[in-house]
């Protein structure tokens, strides 16, 4: 039996080496925990479709400058083995891969993929302390809950620490951007920790007119201090300012002095830079996207929250949706809640709903029946890849089907007034964060039906209007 595996995997392997231009085309080889991923000195060599006719492809797509097959958890652990042994790259990891990948990205891909793994880097922790929030959230209204001493104690203490994160959020960032952008973490951390010092004006107070900050002048110029609480773009910034003067001071600073003086140079300057040229900056950019944000929704009304569900999902396939994570802990930052992440989550199912329309259609075919049961399994945990490059993007109408349906869903976000208390975690694992208020985990049910539905409804008449075309 694992001779006949093996065989087939290898069978496999040659038949992806032979539709992706020989080995010789190979630049690198590793696996994540569904696809392989294999980054080719060039990409119009792979024959996609070819190689979507493959056992056991679920799906064949080219994203971040690698050529990713969809083969399944598990199965792909297989496949990877057998594969990179054959083309002679057994020891890549994933990070070289997509180092490799990022070398063909261009300037705004490379700004783009350098935001998602800053965020990649935290969001875990953002992720747990977002869940056990909106668990707490649920107890702490419940009258057995309230009643009981201990189970209030030990629902209180849950709370605390799920609002930890929230609080050194921007260091958090500061430091994973430091780390991202080749500096030492630790003076991130530090950065970090400086804007949110006790002795600054709480920015929070200061926003709404209850405190008055001290200013102090260099050279005459006035400078504010106030801190930095919510200040999640200002943190990517700093990050990225420290990273680049630590490497600097590092190369040009003495050995024997290095130790003290690099970091030393690099904090202070960092701080100087803070207040007087990044921050401002970025609490301006910070002020001008959330506004916009909330302009579109204020002013568009029901519109806005239709256009952003509408094509949120097309925004995943060029890869810009990992920047709306620093939108969103901006928004929580300056209003408690997000709207965002509802309409991303309706967004998210609406293509799983589209992908069960595929299916509706396609039923006696047995590879689309498997194709589609194991697409749309992810989107009800917040996983759309699948769906979207295995079936819906590749046949065209599921994917505006999809949009269509995740619109209409928007729209009942925007009538119900549904809100998420974090970010990061959508579809069923959304359902933790949503915020109660207004009937939400009803509501969050509902949205996510009509986003499902909707996407099969719309699917099938798309469908059965091309194919009358297609007579």
């Amino acid at each position: 039996m694992a001779n006949k595996k093996e065989e087939k995997y290898l069978e496999i392997s040659k038949q992806i080496v032979d539709n992706i231009g020989g080995i010789e085309n190979i630049q690198g080889v590793a696996h994540c925990a569904t696809r392989l991923r294999i980054v080719l000195a060039n990409n119009e060599l792979a024959n996609i479709k070819a190689i979507e006719e493959i056992e056991l492809a679920k799906g064949v797509f080219i994203a971040g400058n690698q050529l990713q097959i969809i083969f399944g958890a598990g199965t792909v652990n297989d496949v990877y083995r057998v594969f990179s042994k054959y083309v002679n790259m057994e020891d890549m990891s994933l990070t070289e891969v997509k180092e490799q990948g990022a070398k063909k990205q261009n300037i705004i891909q490379t700004i783009i993929k350098s935001l998602s793994d800053v965020f990649v880097e935290i969001i875990p922790a953002i992720l747990a302390a977002a869940l056990l929030l909106g668990i707490t959230g649920l107890l702490g209204g419940l009258d057995v809950v309230k009643n009981n001493q201990t189970l209030y104690a030990i629902n209180r203490l849950a709370s605390i620490s799920a609002s930890g994160i929230f609080s050194i959020l921007p260091m958090a960032v500061c430091y994973s951007a430091c780390k991202r952008y080749g500096g030492k973490p630790i003076l991130g951390m530090v950065v970090g920790a400086i804007m949110l010092d006790s002795s600054l004006a709480n920015a929070y107070l200061v926003g709404n007119g209850s405190l008055s900050p001290e200013i102090i002048k260099i050279f005459g110029f006035p400078i504010e201090l106030v801190g930095f609480q919510g200040g999640i773009i200002v943190a990517l910034m700093m990050g990225f300012v420290v990273a680049k003067l630590d490497v600097f001071f590092d190369k040009k600073v003495p050995d024997i002095i290095k130790l003290l003086v690099s970091p030393l140079l690099t904090v202070s300057i960092s701080t100087i830079l803070l207040f007087v040229i990044v921050g401002p900056i970025g609490r301006s950019l910070a002020f001008g996207i959330t506004n916009a944000l909330l302009w579109i929704t204020q002013n568009l009304g029901v519109v806005g929250y239709m256009i952003f569900a509408g094509v949120q999902q097309v925004i995943v396939i060029t890869g810009l949706h990992h920047v709306i994570a620093a939108i969103e802990a901006q928004l929580i930052a300056d209003t408690g809640t997000n709207f965002l992440n509802l309409l991303m989550s309706v967004a998210l199912v609406a293509q799983g709903g589209a992908v069960l329309g595929y299916l509706v259609l396609n039923w006696k075919n047995l590879k689309a029946r498997e194709l589609c049961f194991s697409s749309f399994a992810p989107t009800l945990f917040g996983i759309s890849e699948p769906a979207i490059f295995a079936v819906n993007l590749k046949n065209k109408f599921p994917l505006i089907a999809g949009c269509l349906a995740a619109a209409i869903a928007g729209a009942y976000v925007y009538f119900t007034k549904l809100t998420s208390l974090g970010f990061g975690a959508t579809a069923i694992p959304g359902f933790a964060i949503c915020d109660p208020a207004n009937n939400g985990y009803i509501n969050y049910i509902i949205a996510h039906m009509i986003a499902i539905l909707g996407g099969i409804i719309f699917t099938v008449i798309l469908g059965k209007i091309i194919g009358k075309k297609n007579n």
